[in-house]
């Protein structure tokens, strides 16, 4: 922030709550779940009946890998059609939620460990909107984007991550965006509509169960979990927004999941609800 006056502005716009707001981790999957009525799309929807609407929404999402960490800061993010090899009415898609300055400026005031930018050129890009605009169709709450710096390992972002809590607490909906497992090469074809290798099943049932029992130092550590973890995680962008999502786990806030599926053989759309 440039002066203690303009955090006074921030911190009174978004007035401690008397709750706080929950955070999530999202398997977001194909662009296509952007506009289509399924499962996965109709549990966004349910999401958001179920917590408190929030005055804004923060993603982390995997499709925004920078050096260094900026954060959008533009009175109307762009919505960025981040993909090829899709029907026209994907790439006719736009979600005019606006952004909310104040929010971008408080944040980059939060985060100690690392200089954060103020970014008026990305958007929106589809890890976000095809989620967002299914939770909050009439595009009347704020999204802001946190970028992922790619010159910096997990344990980073999971310390990181904590410096945001303060934001949950005034109304902020933190919602990191990926998947869990996410190995494009190997996906089939033949199981678009459900189901996974052994591999993945087994890593599936590995992360939900560290992140069930708040174990999240072998999460954090994920290169050492074996050769089924290198086949899950070949590449680390689309996992790195979970750990954002757990780094800000309070002491007693339980774990929830849902849309916990298999898809194409080697993805998955389990996600996870961390307090009320």
């Amino acid at each position: 922030m440039t002066s203690l006056s303009a955090f006074k502005k921030f911190t009174d716009g978004l007035a401690p709550q008397d709750y706080t707001m929950p955070v999530l981790f999202v398997g977001h999957g194909s662009p296509m779940n952007g506009i289509e009525d399924n499962e996965f799309s109709q549990r966004w929807k349910k999401l958001a009946q179920d917590i408190p609407v929030p005055k804004a929404v923060l993603v982390i999402s995997a499709h925004w890998f920078t050096k260094g960490t900026k954060i959008t800061a533009m009175d109307f993010p762009k919505t960025i059609h981040d993909f090829g090899g899709f029907p026209q009415e994907l790439f006719a898609v736009q979600y005019p939620a606006p952004g909310d300055a104040a929010i971008a400026k408080g944040t980059v005031d939060l985060i100690k460990s690392t200089h954060v930018e103020l970014d008026h050129d990305w958007g929106l890009d589809h890890g976000t909107w095809t989620i967002v605009r299914h939770m909050y169709p009439d595009a009347n709450v704020p999204v802001l984007q946190l970028s992922i710096d790619y010159t910096k390992g997990p344990q980073y972002h999971y310390d990181l991550a904590k410096e945001l809590q303060a934001l949950r607490k005034k109304g902020v909906l933190i919602m990191g965006s990926g998947n869990m497992v996410h190995n494009l090469r190997m996906m089939d074809w033949n199981l678009i509509n459900g189901g996974g290798y052994d591999w993945t099943q087994t890593m599936n049932e590995k992360f939900k169960d560290l992140i069930s029992n708040r174990d999240h130092q072998p999460l954090i550590n994920y290169q050492t979990m074996g050769k089924e973890a290198l086949l899950a995680i070949p590449t680390v962008e689309h996992y790195l927004p979970l750990l954002y999502t757990l780094g800000l786990q309070g002491k007693h806030e339980e774990t929830s999941f849902f849309n916990d599926k298999m898809v194409g053989g080697s993805l998955t759309m389990t996600s996870v609800k961390i307090g009320a």
